[in-house]
């Protein structure tokens, strides 16, 4: 039987065309990584619920949440430059598979009633910590499977089920939890974990490890990847590009201070606390349908950097200190404009080996926790003095400014790259 090949492959210029969503979920093995990461992600979700009423509940601890909650960005900064090599020096199903399963017990674990505080903080890291290399083997992974313009539509799909996922957990976990108790929201992250290394057994196929039968130590993979994507100007501008995330997500850090200035007695201050922490993702999953199904893919990464000022320049109102319905309307817009991730993410791919993907993605996937994390902590620590509606403008205008800087350099890259080849001939 001759294989059915994945849309977007070996086409000519002259032949290309806009790849559509029902093609690239008719490719089995991307149902299968989707469905596994909808499942896991899902469970995540009501797990983060689940932890802090746990915690509260035991403590009665602010602080103590808190640093739980923390918890979630310490080992992704720490130990996923180093993890994530593991996807480029192992098969990376297998790793998918391992730390499916790990997580399974490790969660598992945590759902037992009695256990001790230190023991769940360090379950809650060690099950962040191998997020690490799941993440980086799914994302080295994805390009096998998807090729060109399908790997831009695959992404805009994960990405649009991310953000919905992360809006229902929200809106829905807190009744789950309610209903059947912390202990039982757990068990049932765990049992996600086991769905998630179900669905890959059965959907994705068995391939060898990229990084050959050398395997250099993890350290050496390490440094190599950092002199990969630093040591390059259009890889490193990428990067910048996706770390700029880190101004456009502060507000939702600050979201509950700022509700309690925006409510007048109309909604509950919780209530609009959710309001304007779904407000970025509902303009998120937006923003990628359109981009990705409506933008040629030569095009995308030319409006990349007036995206990425779209992405910040809404936030910029808050200084007005305008009502409720202005400020959800700015932020879905910041959502909106924060899709120009797709492009930089399949331009990050397109330049990086496919054996040293794993790796690279693992740095950038730290360095956007590092960022988000000390984004709200430092946008925390400037409302409590000057207030949130100044602290979100301010982040607004450094993010526009830093997006514009970045779009000029990209061009120039571009432009370059363009000058090369007729420079070569002439």
């Amino acid at each position: 039987m001759r294989a059915r090949r994945p849309p977007g492959r070996h086409r000519r210029a002259g032949e290309a065309r806009q790849v559509t969503y029902r093609e690239v979920i008719a490719i089995r093995e991307f149902r299968a990584l989707w469905y596994g990461q909808c499942l896991s992600l899902l469970g995540d979700q009501l797990a983060q619920v689940a932890l802090a009423v746990l915690v509260y509940d035991r403590t009665g601890s602010p602080l103590a949440t808190a640093a739980v909650y923390a918890l979630t960005y310490l080992p992704s900064i720490a130990g996923g430059p180093l993890l994530a090599g593991l996807a480029d020096r192992f098969a990376r199903r297998g790793v998918m598979l391992a730390c499916d399963l790990v997580r399974a017990a490790l969660v598992g674990t945590m759902a037992v009633p009695g256990v001790p505080f230190w023991a769940l903080c360090a379950l809650v890291f060690l099950v962040v910590l191998l997020s690490a290399p799941f993440s980086a083997a799914r994302a080295a992974l994805l390009p096998e499977v998807l090729e060109g313009d399908a790997y831009v539509i695959g992404s805009a799909l994960q990405n649009m089920t991310n953000q919905g996922v992360q809006m229902l957990g929200f809106a829905t976990g807190g009744a789950l939890i309610a209903t059947m108790g912390p202990y039982r929201a757990l068990a049932l992250d765990a049992a996600t974990f086991l769905g998630s290394a179900l669905i890959l057994v059965s959907g994705v196929r068995r391939r060898p490890a990229s990084a050959g039968a050398s395997k250099p130590s993890m350290w050496s993979m390490t440094a190599g990847g950092a002199r990969l994507v630093f040591g390059s100007r259009k890889l490193r501008t990428l990067v910048l590009f996706a770390w700029l995330c880190g101004f456009y997500i502060l507000p939702e850090g600050i979201a509950a201070p700022y509700a309690a200035r925006l409510a007048d007695g109309s909604l509950p201050v919780p209530v609009i606390t959710g309001l304007l922490m779904a407000a970025m993702p509902a303009g998120t999953v937006v923003g990628a349908f359109l981009f990705s199904r409506f933008v040629p893919a030569p095009r995308r990464l030319r409006l990349m950097g007036w995206m990425a000022v779209l992405s910040c320049a809404p936030l910029v109102v808050t200084a007005l200190r305008p009502p409720l319905a202005v400020v959800l309307a700015a932020w879905v817009l910041s959502g909106i404009g924060g899709a120009y991730q797709l492009a930089a993410n399949a331009a990050f791919v397109q330049y990086v080996p496919a054996e040293r993907r794993a790796q690279a993605f693992g740095l950038v996937q730290s360095g956007l926790m590092a960022v988000q994390g000390v984004g709200i902590l430092v946008g925390g620590f400037a409302a409590e003095r000057l207030g949130p509606e100044p602290v979100v403008a301010l982040a607004g205008v450094a993010g526009v400014i830093s997006a514009a800087v970045l779009a000029l350099i990209w061009t120039e890259s571009r432009d370059e790259s363009a000058r090369m080849p007729a420079e070569a001939t002439a």
